[in-house]
């Protein structure tokens, strides 16, 4: 079932307003090599892991803070060498990649990886991390287009994720507090608040990479859905001022 087939089947699913359903197609070569990347990645999410949806999170998103961090430096170094302004791009990549990280702090207090998942981790992070920094230096559209469909899949497993949860497969446990903290979340909130949260994190990373990869084709920029409002960590330097 679709991300948008089951919240509308399910109206106790309902979290932060996120747009469901979306997809963007792929009308060229780019597209398609990125979208064929993004299925042979999933292929291999859902072999491995098949429904250990706690599992998942935590392997994944260590590679998906990845892109925003990869994105920004390549900017930071490209604006800096044509003295130009970033239009917004660093920061935004930045926070995207901050916000990746938190994700995986907060699912790590749910689901404490094996021995042999944190050694994925290190080979998954390190090849993708090449891979992805090659890329972007050679197709930066294909590259934001490639963390686009990553994010059409993120919010289709967290709507997994939610469907195990609400019939029981999964144990709605208590929110770490590391998330409650993180997105203001009432001390009461379960590992259901949670994933919807996160849901609504990626879908807001789909369209703002689907946005930028549009921009670098000259496209125009679809909507982008909201990000759920979260504490902004405040860096040292701010808080010593």
């Amino acid at each position: 079932m679709s991300a948008a087939a089951y919240d509308a089947a399910n109206p106790q699913a309902q979290g932060p307003a996120t747009a469901l359903g979306v997809h963007f197609p792929a009308t060229n070569g780019s597209d398609r090599f990125a979208l064929g990347v993004t299925k042979f990645l999933r292929l291999f999410a859902d072999t491995f892991f098949a429904k250990r949806y706690g599992h998942r999170a935590v392997v994944l998103e260590t590679v998906a803070a990845v892109p925003g961090m990869v994105g920004a430096t390549l900017n930071h170094l490209k604006c800096l060498r044509r003295m130009e302004d970033d239009r917004g791009w660093i920061r935004t990549l930045m926070d995207e990649a901050e916000n990746e990280r938190m994700h995986l702090m907060t699912f790590i207090e749910v689901c404490k990886p094996t021995a042999f998942e944190r050694f994925m981790v290190i080979a998954a992070q390190w090849l993708f991390y090449v891979f992805f920094f090659g890329l972007y230096l050679l197709a930066p559209k294909t590259a934001h287009r490639l963390v686009g469909y990553f994010e059409e899949e993120a919010v289709i497993s967290y709507t997994h994720y939610l469907a195990e949860i609400d019939e029981g497969r999964s144990e709605n446990v208590p929110a770490p507090q590391i998330a409650i903290r993180y997105w203001s979340l009432p001390a009461t909130a379960s590992l259901r608040d949670v994933v919807l949260v996160v849901r609504a994190d990626e879908a807001h990373h789909r369209d703002v990479n689907h946005g930028f990869a549009n921009a670098l084709a000259g496209l125009p920029q679809g909507p982008i859905a909201a990000c759920p409002t979260h504490v902004e960590l405040v860096p040292n330097w701010k808080a010593a001022a």
